[in-house]
């Protein structure tokens, strides 16, 4: 073989290899990542997920809540895009009620998108111990933290009040919404919506993004409100490709 075929073959043997990867491996390739917050031995441990977008697919779903479940966590935050048509609500709460931790979330832009009632889902998110926070605060059952939750309807986010004898969370769906927290202080950010780009092409990064992400495309960035973590999503929208960004349960520990 010539040396210009062997190029051209591995050329075309990675292609392959990298297209199959975002068809058939990471579109249900779940991670469970790490992030410690503050220096010392951490003394509480939490987990995030998002961006669900629920089509009928029980068996990945149950697999989700089945990983969270696993890693005990005192409690779960949800940001957001439970599901994007009515017809796989119930389904989807009847999957999330199996969680084992109390559960906070917000909407997506989807959840709102979807035109279902919300009360279902509060139920829900109430029935695991949590809530399901319309710019709305409850403090967590053993008092350390107050978790904050976000609509993003307003033209800027109207003030929350929360206790400042605990640690607080803020939860919010886009990313690029911190920018409207004024002069607010939050222990932790957390939000979801961009999808990481779903595929983020090495030192390029991520070929496209929604809207209302800004710069705050995935992972931890520091911001003058607190730390802001962006989390890449359990589903997929608008087709069923990851590539370099594999979905994610976040699991903080501080």
């Amino acid at each position: 073989m010539t040396r210009r075929r062997f190029l051209a073959a591995t050329l075309l043997s990675s292609s392959l290899l990298a297209v199959a990867d975002a068809k058939w491996l990471e579109p249900n390739w779940v991670k469970t990542r790490h992030v410690r917050l503050g220096s010392g031995k951490p003394s509480h441990r939490f987990v995030q997920f998002t961006d669900v977008h629920h089509k009928g697919d029980r068996g990945y779903l149950q697999d989700v809540v089945s990983k969270i479940n696993a890693l005990s966590p005192e409690f779960v935050c949800f940001t957001g895009d439970l599901i994007e048509h009515s017809k796989f609500l119930k389904e989807s709460l009847d999957l999330m009620a199996a969680i084992k931790s109390p559960m906070y979330g917000i909407p997506g832009n989807h959840d709102y998108w979807s035109k279902v009632s919300f009360d279902p889902i509060a139920k829900c998110f109430a029935g695991t111990g949590g809530g399901w926070l319309l710019d709305q605060s409850m403090v967590t059952q053993d008092g350390n933290f107050s978790i904050v939750g976000a609509t993003c309807l307003s033209a800027r986010q109207p003030v929350i009040e929360a206790s400042t004898k605990t640690r607080r969370i803020f939860l919010m769906h886009y990313p690029g919404w911190v920018k409207q927290l004024g002069t607010e202080k939050y222990d932790l950010i957390l939000a979801g919506h961009s999808h990481g780009g779903q595929v983020r092409l090495p030192v390029y990064g991520p070929l496209i993004l929604p809207f209302g992400v800004d710069k705050y495309d995935l992972g931890m960035f520091q911001t003058v409100n607190g730390p802001l973590y962006v989390n890449p999503g359990i589903g997929w929208f608008p087709v069923p490709i990851r590539f370099n960004c594999r979905p994610e349960i976040t699991v903080f520990e501080l």
